[in-house]
């Protein structure tokens, strides 16, 4: 005789539900090119992470030049940039905007053909601010600066998977 515990059958209501709204694991990024060259800062923490997304999260592979390349991801400028938003009534600086910015373009290997045309990434976070916690904010600044190359990151990832590799007029 089969007794059913209410757990179990709490478990498989969870499983049929979850499979019933589409869920599914992210998975490997299928791009429309076999090999890359990735063209910018070699130390960049944000082109080690972008390298890092490309070899681990899909089938291309990353070369060392770019005549070996199919494709050339090009990050022409990265940049952190910090805004005075909010200033208490005394002029003590109260809340700053962070924004990062990322340009770049993808071509064919000798910079001919353009594929996706010169392209920029802004992502915007704000951050209160206090004399007080002077250190923690500074932590939590670096932490948001983190987040946001990690975010970038993946939106080019899954631009180059949208990519079509044929010449752009």
């Amino acid at each position: 005789m089969f007794i059913v515990h209410r757990s179990s059958f709490l478990i498989l209501a969870a499983a049929l539900l979850l499979s019933a709204c589409g869920f599914k694991l992210r998975g490997e990024a299928t791009l429309p090119f076999e090999s890359i060259y990735v063209q910018g800062a070699a130390t960049s923490p944000f082109t080690i992470q972008l390298k890092r997304g490309i070899t681990s999260g899909t089938q291309a592979r990353i070369v060392e030049k770019p005549e070996d390349a199919q494709v050339v991801l090009q990050i022409m400028n990265e940049r952190h940039e910090k805004e005075i938003l909010a200033l208490s009534g005394g002029g003590r600086v109260r809340e700053f905007q962070l924004r990062y910015r990322v340009s770049y373009r993808l071509t064919d290997n000798k910079l001919a053909t353009e594929y996706i045309s010169p392209s920029e990434i802004v992502l915007r976070r704000e951050l209160t601010y206090s004399d007080v916690e002077a250190l923690a904010k500074e932590s939590e600044e670096a932490l948001l600066f983190r987040d946001m190359q990690t975010d970038a990151a993946r939106q080019i990832l899954r631009r180059l998977q949208v990519a079509k590799l044929e010449a752009k007029s």
